[in-house]
């Protein structure tokens, strides 16, 4: 069996480490990314099973970034989990208009987080 890869697009480190912990304990491969640019170069290269992908990001917001992968034939695919301190109904609604596939509330509850990445793996 293939092992799935997860894109992580977070720029704070602390996050980083924590998301990409849980998802390494579940077997999964983590793609780390800190900015939306970063990870659109990194998806030049590969496209991972999944992205989870933070709101607040230097540059570009993970809103933007996930209405341009949702838009772009070769990422639109790709199941995208929003996660964000950001965490009001108007947000959510962002979230679901730019096309995310599910949008989680930080701090990220580690259950949660692998039974949502589960629905779409």
């Amino acid at each position: 069996m293939a092992i799935n890869t997860v894109m992580i697009v977070e720029d704070s480190m602390t996050d980083m480490e924590l998301l990409t912990l849980y998802l390494q304990e579940e077997g999964l491969s983590v793609m780390p990314a800190r900015s939306g640019e970063d990870a659109q170069a990194r998806l030049q290269q590969q496209k991972p099973d999944l992205i989870v992908l933070d709101v607040i990001l230097p540059g570009q917001s993970g809103f933007q970034l996930c209405r341009q992968l949702k838009s772009d034939p070769q990422t639109k695919s790709i199941p995208i989990v929003l996660c964000s301190t950001k965490n009001t109904e108007v947000d959510k609604q962002w979230g679901k208009m730019g096309g995310a596939d599910a949008y989680l509330a930080k701090p990220v509850n580690r259950d949660k987080l692998l039974d949502t990445i589960r629905r779409f793996i």
